[in-house]
């Protein structure tokens, strides 16, 4: 595998990561409007991305490939999980 290969399979890996933390912090600006975000917009994709880039990471580990709905559905928990701490949720 060439150096670009290995970079379109790694965007790809982490696709899902980046739209799932992209939507999530703008849909929780638009459903949550308190406005008790402890981060800002890029933040609160920035924590979200590498939580849900580590969930991914390890359901790859886990599983041994990628793609198993075991590791998305972990991947939005603690995409969603991160969210609800930086929104304070236990505070709503």
């Amino acid at each position: 595998m060439d150096p670009l290969d290995l970079i379109f399979h790694l965007l790809n890996f982490l696709a899902p990561a980046l739209a799932t933390s992209v939507l999530l912090a703008l849909l929780a600006r638009l459903v949550v409007r308190t406005g008790t975000a402890s981060a800002s917009l890029l933040g609160q994709i920035g924590v979200n991305f590498l939580a849900s880039a580590l969930a991914l990471s390890v359901g790859l580990w886990f599983f041994g490939r990628d793609g198993k709905v075991a590791s998305y559905a972990a991947m939005v928990l603690c995409s969603a999980s991160s969210q609800w701490l930086m929104q304070r949720g236990w505070r709503l």
